[in-house]
């Protein structure tokens, strides 16, 4: 699997750590940036994840700024991403099940035991397949594309 993940200047080094985490599991991770702590624009990282999710260049996404709003607010932006901003496991569980998000958002604030928590939980958990999930990410596709 592929994984595309970026952050803002104050999710550097949460990042970094996912990233070590996702590679030693065997995934293919692609850092989008930034990979400094200097100021930056957070919705440039955010949207070249969301791109690369919709192109289909990654299969899901991860995205990291302090409190993961802002970047999760940005990556909806891009159409086709449904990205969700979670703090709990059974959030990340949810989201992937439900809502089939392909982008996760998360807070450099929490720990590092809980991000890696969320994480793994978003990127093992499928997409349930049920009819009543189906017809509602429909409902949000047919919105988007008006």
């Amino acid at each position: 699997m592929k994984i595309g993940i970026a952050s803002d200047h104050r999710g550097v080094e949460v990042k970094q750590e996912i990233i070590r985490d996702l590679e030693s599991l065997g995934y293919e991770v692609f850092n989008f940036g930034t990979n400094t702590e200097e100021s930056v624009d957070y919705p440039e990282y955010a949207f070249k994840v969301g791109e690369s999710v919709v192109q289909k260049e990654v299969d899901l996404g991860i995205v990291i700024c302090g409190t993961g709003i802002g970047m999760s607010i940005a990556c909806n932006k891009v159409k086709g991403v449904r990205c969700a901003k979670v703090h709990t496991k059974e959030e990340a569980f949810l989201t992937r099940s439900h809502n089939n998000a392909n982008v996760l958002a998360i807070s450099a604030h929490d720990s590092i035991d809980l991000l890696k928590e969320l994480v793994h939980t978003f990127i093992t958990t499928p997409f349930s397949g049920e009819e009543r999930h189906i017809r509602r990410i429909e409902e949000i596709t047919e919105y988007e594309n008006a």
